[in-house]
């Protein structure tokens, strides 16, 4: 038996679970449950960061996230190469990527069920990190939804890090690293950096300084269709992080290319729960 939305049926689902927490679990159990009942076959996959994971079969017809915006990052990072559409259930704080709370889950799976939902596809990030010592590339095609950061490893040290726009050299940065942003990854680490907040609808990469030593500290705004090069130059480490997993060290000589990506994240949407709303509840606005 499936579950039939139009002209189509709902056969496999997946589900991504925190590892730490029980209500996950819990959750868990009871969506399986909801789901199984009605003849769906149910994969479930551990939440963890595992960078050896292959991305989920095409055949899976959506995924849900159960736990917080790290959980939703797992998931859609499994999802994006497929194009399956994710749903995220906020175990977590308020969520910027999550829309559907815990004692709202059977009224979502049956949203899902008919097809009352829509889907907002959003802005992903693709990675590539270069060796300078043998010119080949040692990482590839790293997918990250908030943002890519090139860093510094020893306290009381900058990195240099020469800047690449495009085809144009832009700037040599002294700081403690940069940051890439996607729109949707401007309420993460860029926020703490003070970089601006974007809306998640738009396309573009949100290029913050972390803590430079120089006059020009302001964020960039750039145009989808490039790319930024980031060469680390002597004569300090540096690693690569993205979406807050290490993914990389670096040495000088090393480049970290950034750019859109050709996949999306297929995000679903169940009610009115829409970003400005969230933005207003996770600061506590008041109007004066």
């Amino acid at each position: 038996m499936t579950v039939e939305i139009g002209s189509r049926s709902i056969r496999e689902i997946a589900l991504v679970v925190h590892p730490h927490r029980l209500v996950a679990k819990e959750l868990a159990e009871i969506v399986e449950r909801w789901w199984r009942e009605r003849g769906v076959l149910v994969h479930t996959e551990d939440g963890e960061y595992d960078p050896s994971s292959e991305p989920f079969r095409k055949e899976i017809d959506f995924a849900i996230s159960l736990g917080g915006d790290g959980t939703m990052l797992r998931t859609v990072a499994l999802s994006a190469p497929s194009g399956i559409p994710v749903l995220g259930v906020n175990l977590g704080n308020l969520g910027y990527l999550t829309t559907v709370e815990p004692d709202e889950i059977t009224q979502a799976c049956a949203s899902l069920a008919t097809g009352d939902y829509t889907i907002e596809d959003r802005m992903l990030l693709e990675v590539s990190i270069t060796s300078g010592v043998s010119e080949q590339r040692v990482v590839s095609g790293v997918l990250a939804m908030n943002e890519v950061v090139v860093e510094k490893t020893s306290d009381g040290h900058t990195i240099h890090l020469a800047v690449k726009i495009g085809a144009d050299q832009f700037l040599t940065y002294a700081a403690d690293g940069m940051l890439v942003a996607t729109p949707t990854g401007s309420t993460a680490y860029n926020l703490s950096l003070r970089g601006p907040i974007v809306s998640p609808k738009l396309k573009a990469l949100v290029m913050t300084p972390i803590a430079p030593h120089m006059l020009f500290d302001r964020t960039l705004i750039i145009e989808p269709e490039l790319r930024i090069c980031f060469e680390l130059l002597p004569d300090r480490e540096a690693v690569a992080v993205v979406d807050g997993e290490r993914i990389a060290e670096l040495s000088p000589g090393d480049s970290v290319e950034v750019g859109a990506s050709a996949h999306v994240a297929r995000m679903i949407k169940i009610g009115e729960r829409g970003f400005y709303g969230i933005l207003h509840t996770k600061f506590g606005l008041l109007d004066r």
